[in-house]
């Protein structure tokens, strides 16, 4: 692991067919390939790397594909409101939402280009047969070779939480030679948080047995979740954990995952709730999300992870390094500091990163929108590509990332976030 991100850390030992998906037939059977005989075959671990066919959307369709992407969105947050009712934390934080998307609108409008118009990104592969169950797919310019993957899950709250939200991050990491896969799944209220687990366990089993396809490595996988998304790629890690030590049969193996990296998560709901709460997130929606308070318990890998009885599955465990912003007001770094000394304890591997003064947004979004050197992308290239001289010579000496938004609209976006 990098030089910097040692001096940081602290020391220590996862429906319905849209129009996307309908326009991409060939792109939801990615194990399949036709062999040399002219048969279509299953592709084996063993073949030469494959390289995903190019899009073949005309205009009209990737503009009604954006038109029906902004409908569900507007959607989402209408949802959102209508579970909130009336009351001033939430409408302060609402008005302070708009306020700062404005601010980090040009950054939005060159990513969301991106998202909608480059052509190594493939949206709204299907994973599962349940709404809501598709990944986009972030890829590299070269595909000469298979490359490691990160299976993003993605946050929101639990409500709002929508694959195109790691849109940055993808075009970050696919600029350094990484796969991203970020998984949708359903949000509340059209699923609780039992559903959004097994979503997310399904998506990540897809990306295990079919990321070879598109020029992935299978077995250089990393889990990565943000925010919510941390909370429940963390509840399935733990969840397939116990499973492969009781030797249930499941559609993936934790083998295949090198890594966790967990940002800016919350994994003790026990200690949440009342904080949420007081932040607008009234504790009668998250009961409600959560199947009820007596299953707060269940819910938190902190404490699934203290559990005595869960020691044998935690061994199955890959490494696992939490980042958190020390002026994490939405969920503070503290959930991060005491999950990390709960893995610890049980004798897994894991490292807590703490980012000065860096609030809940500052990594995911203002950092990325600011161009040059991106702290976190640093530390998460370090461990992805550790081993691989050539990779981290060429991420060495790769033209920087350029600036989206200018950085007094950065500097008052951080003042005014509401998360």
């Amino acid at each position: 692991m990098g030089s910097d991100l040692g001096r940081r850390a602290t020391a220590g030992s996862g429906a319905g067919t849209d129009s996307s998906a309908a326009g991409d037939s060939d792109l939801e059977r990615p194990f399949l390939w036709w062999g040399s005989s002219g048969s279509l075959r299953r592709r084996g671990s063993g073949d030469l790397p494959f390289k995903p066919p190019p899009r073949r959307q005309s205009f009209r369709q990737e503009m009604g594909h954006a038109a029906a992407e902004t409908y569900l969105i507007t959607r989402l947050t209408i949802i959102l409101l209508q579970y909130l009712g009336v009351g001033y934390r939430w409408i302060s934080r609402f008005l302070a939402l708009g306020f700062y998307a404005v601010l980090l609108m040009p950054g939005f409008i060159q990513v969301g280009y991106y998202y909608f118009f480059s052509k190594h990104v493939r949206r709204s592969v299907i994973y599962g047969e349940q709404p809501r169950n598709r990944l986009d797919l972030y890829l590299p310019l070269d595909t000469s070779t298979p490359k490691p993957v990160v299976a993003f899950v993605t946050g929101g709250a639990w409500i709002i939480g929508y694959k195109a939200w790691g849109a940055l991050l993808g075009k970050r990491l696919a600029e350094r030679d990484v796969i991203v896969a970020c998984i949708d799944y359903r949000n509340f209220p059209q699923g609780t948080i039992s559903d959004m687990i097994k979503d997310a366990s399904q998506g990540i089993s897809y990306i295990c047995n079919n990321v070879a396809s598109y020029g992935g490595d299978p077995n250089r996988i990393h889990l990565m979740g943000q925010s919510a998304g941390a909370h429940i790629a963390a509840c399935v890690l733990l969840d397939q954990a116990v499973k492969q030590s009781k030797g249930e049969k499941t559609t993936w193996s934790l083998s295949q995952i090198k890594t966790y990296f967990g940002l800016s998560g919350g994994y003790n709901l026990l200690k949440l709730v009342d904080h949420f709460h007081n932040r607008g997130l009234y504790r009668r929606i998250f009961l409600s999300i959560m199947e009820g308070e007596e299953s707060l318990q269940l819910f938190s890998p902190e404490l699934t992870a203290r559990d005595k009885s869960v020691e044998p599955a935690i061994s199955y465990l890959p490494q696992i390094i939490l980042f958190h912003g020390t002026g994490d007001y939405s969920i503070p770094s503290i959930a991060s500091e005491d999950f990390a000394n709960a893995l610890k304890s049980a004798g897994a591997q894991a490292r807590l990163v703490l980012y000065e003064g860096k609030t809940h947004t500052d990594l995911f979004l203002q950092d990325p929108l600011r161009g040059g050197r991106d702290e976190l992308l640093e530390d998460i290239i370090s461990v992805i590509h550790a081993g691989d001289a050539v990779a981290l010579a060429k991420h060495a000496t790769a033209p920087q990332a350029r600036r989206l938004v200018p950085e007094w609209q950065l500097k008052l976006a951080h003042e005014i976030s509401p998360f």
